[in-house]
């Protein structure tokens, strides 16, 4: 596999899921990968530094995993999850309990105009973009969030690319997420990359930072 440029290839979990049961058992494996990857960290890091009530969106909260970890830490924020799938959103309220007073809703990010919410976050779904869509994500949050931005996904690396297979299979995750997962990494950008999106998308150099985080994980914030 050549990751010198970014993969096209699709995943079969956004294709391929033929009824809600198996959509929503590749969610839940997904937040097994996530907790297991340490996905979750950089968000929590980042809000760590926030310490009055605040409200977040989650744009393609797939199964809420990463708004629940939040509301833990922020009881008291108001928190908003969309994805463009309606299966997820019907998973994700499923696995959230009405006393965390999450709000989810399926719609496509790009026809959401929401109300300003202090932040938005986003995790592994910029690679599921074309660069020029990741470009005018990048727009639409500078537009929408009041107060910053986190977008937390993965770094195309050969070392997570070839590493992935034997810990999904050791793991016996979902076959789609056995697969995807590789294809995920070949889809996600390289620094030198984020760096040329965010100028695309008028981000002055500086504004925001670019960090890579353990293991193969890279993430762009955007505070005010």
């Amino acid at each position: 596999m050549n990751l010198a440029r970014r993969s096209q290839s699709p995943e079969l979990m956004d294709n391929a899921c033929l009824d809600f049961e198996d959509y929503r058992n590749c969610l839940q494996d997904l937040a097994r990968v996530n907790l297991v990857t340490m996905a979750y960290g950089p968000v929590l890091a980042w809000l760590s530094k926030v310490h009055s009530a605040f409200s977040l969106l989650d744009v393609g909260c797939g199964y809420g995993d990463m708004l629940r970890r939040i509301r833990k830490r922020h009881p008291q924020a108001a928190l908003t999850g969309i994805d463009r799938n309606p299966w997820a959103i019907q998973a994700a309220r499923a696995a959230t309990p009405e006393s965390a007073e999450i709000r989810y809703e399926a719609i496509d990010v790009f026809r959401y105009e929401p109300q300003q919410p202090d932040y938005i976050i986003s995790t592994q779904f910029v690679h599921h973009l074309s660069d020029l869509e990741a470009i005018a994500f990048v727009t639409w949050m500078e537009r929408h969030a009041a107060r910053g931005w986190f977008i937390n996904d993965l770094h195309r690396h050969w070392c997570a690319y070839y590493g992935f297979r034997p810990l999904a299979s050791a793991a016996r995750w979902h076959r789609f997420v056995r697969h995807d997962g590789r294809v995920s990494i070949a889809r996600s950008f390289r620094p030198t990359e984020w760096r040329d999106l965010l100028g695309g998308a008028g981000i002055a150099p500086g504004a925001a930072r670019v960090s890579w985080f353990l293991p193969f994980r890279l993430c762009v914030a955007r505070t005010r």
